[in-house]
């Protein structure tokens, strides 16, 4: 089942082409207002799945290019994200200890939504296509024989990432958890829909160009033992966020006017756009294409550090 917000918040399920609204069905969950009713319904689908299932074999729904599609769960309460969760495409010796970070909820934006690059010395402005995780209930010390059982769904995921700014070592909090720095979407995926969240092709084009190709089968750590991890922290709730990571090599800078697609195999295609009021510059290649041309030069190339230099607008170095 693919698992939808839409217009004024309304839930809906997709189906082929269209969306049924099945909001009246969720009613009896308690909620402040119906962007709380996803993280209930993910809570409690056990009992909800059937009657949504019987309402959408019944109903035709509406197109779903007649409607705006929003962030599938527009007010998790926590977001998990894991940092350098993969093997690079096999180049890494070997896997980085296992790590990870929290970003604000109040990053979520969701589909055909607006990234804003703030007016902050960035030295570049960066997005990491990445597989989130929808948990599905409460997950506390979860081994990871048994992790699987408490993802509820998937769904596209941007860690939006502001490089570079000080002081230094403070380097996830001012970097990740900036406003609108979380797309999410388009839907939330049910887990099985997905035959094999292991190997799953996720590609990410900035204005028609594919930047990121990258296969889930080159984690790091795996989903098992990342929900394993992070549950060893502290307790997952129904409806949190768990992004699984990325691979480094095709990031490149974000700028104003760009439009982003990711899409993961699956689990759908997320679309959005970038806003910079600055107007800012950066070469448009990828981090491979320029450790390449570092190599040629004989310098070494970190593995995640800032690679490309700003070119014009506030803050571009002469």
């Amino acid at each position: 089942m693919k698992l939808a917000y839409f217009d004024d918040f309304q839930v809906g399920v997709i189906k082929g082409d269209n969306i049924v609204d099945v909001t009246s069905l969720l009613s009896d969950i308690p909620h402040r207002d119906r962007r709380d009713l996803m993280a209930g319904l993910i809570e409690h689908f056990d009992r909800y799945g059937p009657r949504l299932e019987v309402a959408v074999a019944a109903r035709d729904g509406v197109p779903l290019a007649s409607v705006k599609l929003r962030p599938p769960l527009p007010r998790p309460r926590q977001i998990d994200c894991m940092a350098v969760n993969y093997l690079e495409d096999g180049t890494l010796p070997k896997p980085e200890p296992i790590n990870g970070f929290h970003k604000s909820p109040s990053a979520i934006i969701g589909p055909d939504d607006t990234m804003v690059l703030g007016d902050v010395p960035a030295t570049v402005f960066e997005g990491e296509a990445e597989l989130a995780l929808v948990i599905g209930k409460r997950a506390s010390h979860v081994p990871a024989s048994e992790a699987m059982s408490y993802v509820f769904g998937y769904m596209a995921f941007i860690d939006g990432s502001a490089r570079g700014l000080l002081p230094p070592g403070n380097t996830f909090y001012q970097i990740k958890s900036r406003e609108t720095f979380a797309p999410i979407g388009p839907y939330i995926v049910t887990a099985d829909e997905v035959a094999d969240p292991q190997n799953l092709q996720i590609r990410l084009w900035v204005n028609g160009e594919l930047k990121q190709d990258f296969n889930t089968s080159d984690m790091a750590h795996n989903i098992a033992r990342c929900v394993e991890w992070v549950s060893s922290i502290h307790t997952l709730e129904p409806g949190d966020i768990l992004a699984t990571g990325t691979n480094h090599r095709g990031l490149s800078a974000f700028q104003d006017g760009d439009t982003i697609e990711l899409e993961i195999e699956q689990v759908g295609r997320l679309r959005f756009h970038i806003r910079d009021d600055l107007k800012r510059t950066w070469p448009r290649e990828t981090r491979f294409q320029n450790s390449q041309k570092l190599a040629e030069t004989g310098e070494k190339p970190p593995l995640t550090g800032v690679l490309s230099k700003q070119l014009t607008g506030k803050y571009a170095s002469s």
